[in-house]
């Protein structure tokens, strides 16, 4: 029997050649004026016994709703190199849940960046939409609304994904939904377009931002 071999790890680093663009970009003098949301309900919309085991038909309705998870684990589904590389650049960080509790938390910044945030409460939703100058880092974002239930500490999808029936599309109805772009993870004609409160990517920047200095230098303006 031939023996199998999983990749169980990566390291995600910042590379000594990139020097002269950590000091473009602010990494040694990072200033306040930036915060990323961390999509951790998407985190555990993915997860064993959650939506996608629904999804799958591996489930019934009882894996609609899930817990929320007590900390941050950057899965690939949940933008985790992403996550990585903007931590390493000194970014602040918020996640969805201190948005939903809190809205007015990101009224204290210049610039709102969104993540593969495919999982959103209405006031997180609105939230971020109202915010006047928002970079979506990642096609798929705000796509499904789900509510939280903080003293059961749960939260449970609500519409969206082709739910509660398969024309619940887009669970907000959002002009600026780019789904479409989700599946280019190769990212080669990345582009930012410009919406009504800010920038879209047009393409999964995963792979791409550990190594392309325009890039990261385009995120940080």
């Amino acid at each position: 029997m031939t023996e199998q071999k999983y990749i169980t790890s990566i390291t995600i680093g910042l590379d000594p050649k990139f020097l002269d663009l950590y000091y473009q970009i602010g990494f040694f003098n990072r200033t306040d004026d930036t915060v990323v949301v961390y999509p951790l309900f998407t985190q555990a919309a993915y997860g064993e016994n959650g939506f996608y085991d629904y999804y799958r038909k591996m489930c019934d309705s009882k894996c609609l709703t899930v817990n929320i998870p007590a900390k941050v684990t950057p899965i690939y589904q949940a933008s985790g190199r992403a996550t990585v590389m903007l931590h390493l650049l000194h970014y602040d960080f918020v996640t969805d849940v201190d948005v939903d509790k809190n809205p007015k938390i990101l009224e204290q910044y210049k610039k709102v960046i969104v993540l593969h945030n495919e999982y959103v409460t209405q006031k997180e939703f609105d939230a971020i939409t109202n915010f006047p100058n928002v970079l979506y880092l990642y096609p798929n974002s705000m796509y499904a609304k789900v509510q939280a239930d903080y003293d059961n500490n749960t939260f449970t999808l609500i519409r969206g994904h082709g739910y509660p029936d398969s024309s619940a599309d887009n669970g907000f109805d959002w002009k600026f939904d780019n789904s479409q772009y989700e599946y280019d993870i190769q990212c080669n004609n990345w582009q930012f377009h410009s919406v009504d409160n800010g920038k879209m990517l047009n393409c999964w920047p995963s792979f791409r931002m550990e190594y392309d200095r325009s890039l990261l230098y385009a995120i940080s303006q």
